[in-house]
């Protein structure tokens, strides 16, 4: 091995001296790879296709130790570095180019604590993971809707799911982390200890170190629940709309359906005559009672005539995983998002209207219903915020690589979302920000708890070590810093943790 090309934190090129990287090597258990490894093109494969990047390092770590050791191997030698957990951020800043990227998916134990009802996870855990060690004993956390989504990323930027109504924001939900921070310690954060790094992590954890562990409070939820699919022609797009609005304005808590107004897959259970024709489409599931399945899905039966019609009682294992195919890693992905406090008729007439002008064949227009215990919170429990918020909503542009028209889709994207934000509670899900949002973006993500963020960012990483995000520190003025040097160069925020 020779001197190894670098990028720095403030993003000038540098050199590692050959017996640097020897020392580090040798200070791991797990694994350092280089580009001419075996192994590293796999550890480096993210599922948005279209981020492509080519880190200097990537540490597999074993534990906490490795995280330890990559963490102060970074900040000695001012090396740019990012976190990988599952991969599945839409951003794509799990990497870093020409950093150190610190690769969590070696680490995928998970502990059920069925006395306590709770769930300790390892930071490269996917969402799968941790369902179906949960399910064993018929309990579950609000996780996404992806099952191969990593849950550090989903949980550090908040998260939420099909439970969100019943049980709020992933982070609603975490009890503790285990986190090492930017001067190398490791810390155990709570309600308890280390309060208000706790409270920064719980929706902005990326900015504040590398969390290795996370235990949640579980829920008795499944195994069996009702849910799936449903589909009908986008002409009833009247009906099936004014169904979904009354349907969210009343349904209980154990109700989550999302709507989306796309063209239909050519999936095997999509009738042939169908593919590629614009379709409404519910995505439910009903993790209530039962027996009271007929009476609470009584609205989207009555609608009648679906082209598609999956719904049906199965385990929650399976009910969170059914839409990965719709969206396979490798792909390239281009959203715009933001929060909606209600579901207006003009919101969705216009998601509508979007949906038959888009030209994007793999595009979708959402509408998720989310509202419901996230509501219950103060608008400063935890740095997430967004108490106003009960739907998630936007444009989701997928296409395959070397698509040509590549360009002109993404503006479409971005024409789209100038028409529908103004409908916007003025915050929106971090998770969901791509690489090339404004910083102002970030601020209002947060909204009233952004200062407070700024403070907690300058306690405890002064030096921006963690900067491979949507960074806070990028956008404040040195003045409302407490300490530290202020570095604003290098990624221009972007989420990591993916």
């Amino acid at each position: 091995m020779t001197e190894t090309t670098i990028i720095t934190r403030e993003g000038a090129t540098a050199t590692l001296a050959e017996d640097a990287v020897v020392a580090f090597e040798q200070e791991l258990r797990g694994s350092l790879l280089t580009p001419d490894d075996e192994g590293y093109s796999e550890a480096t494969l993210i599922w948005n296709g279209m981020v492509e990047k080519t880190p200097a390092l990537v540490v597999q770590p074993t534990g906490t130790a490795d995280v330890v050791a990559a963490v102060k191997f970074a900040r000695e030698h001012d090396l740019l570095l990012s976190v990988k957990g599952g991969g599945h951020n839409i951003a794509g800043t799990a990497l870093a180019d020409g950093g150190l990227t610190i690769d969590m998916s070696t680490l995928r134990g998970v502990v059920v604590d069925t006395e306590a009802r709770t769930v300790t996870a390892q930071a490269g855990c996917i969402l799968g993971d941790v369902d179906r060690e949960t399910q064993l004993h018929g309990l579950a956390l609000p996780l996404g809707f992806v099952s191969e989504t990593g849950i550090a990323g989903l949980t550090l930027g908040g998260g939420f799911g099909y439970l969100t109504r019943r049980f709020g924001w992933a982070v609603d939900n975490l009890q503790s982390v285990e986190i090492v921070t930017a001067d190398g310690a490791v810390r155990q954060a709570s309600s308890d200890s280390e309060p208000d790094l706790f409270w920064g992590v719980r929706g902005a954890g990326a900015n504040l170190g590398v969390v290795t562990s996370f235990t949640y409070r579980l829920h008795d939820v499944g195994p069996t629940v009702y849910g799936g699919l449903i589909a009908w022609p986008f002409d009833r797009v009247d009906d099936v709309a004014a169904t979904y609005q009354e349907l969210t304005a009343t349904a209980p808590r154990e109700l989550t359906v999302f709507m989306m107004f796309r063209r239909a897959p050519a999936a095997p259970f999509v009738p042939p005559e169908w593919h590629g024709k614009h379709i409404c489409a519910m995505a439910v599931c009903y993790s209530g009672d039962l027996d009271e399945t007929d009476e609470v899905l009584a609205p989207i039966r009555a609608l009648g005539d679906p082209i598609v019609d999956l719904l049906q009682a199965q385990p929650y294992t399976q009910l969170q995983s059914y839409l990965d195919a719709t969206q396979p890693k490798g792909n390239h992905y281009y959203w715009k998002t933001e929060f909606a406090a209600d579901l207006s008729d003009e919101l969705v007439d216009t998601m509508g209207k979007l949906a038959l002008e888009s030209p994007i064949p793999g595009a979708q227009m959402v509408m998720a219903h989310i509202g419901g215990a996230l509501n219950d919170h103060d608008a400063d429990d935890g740095v997430v915020g967004n108490r106003d918020a009960h739907f998630a909503y936007g444009a989701a542009g997928m296409w395959e690589p070397n698509d040509p028209k590549e360009e002109a889709y993404k503006q479409w994207v971005r024409d789209a979302w100038a028409e529908f934000q103004p409908f916007s509670t003025g915050g929106n899900y971090i998770n969901f920000q791509t690489m090339d949002e404004d910083d102002e973006r970030i601020r209002a993500t947060y909204g009233g708890n952004f200062d407070r963020l700024l403070e907690i960012k300058a306690r405890y990483d002064p030096d921006n070590v963690f900067r491979t995000n949507r960074n806070v520190r990028a956008i404040a003025a040195p003045e409302d810093l407490t300490g530290g040097t202020d570095h604003t160069a290098g990624t221009g925020g972007r989420p990591e943790h993916a």
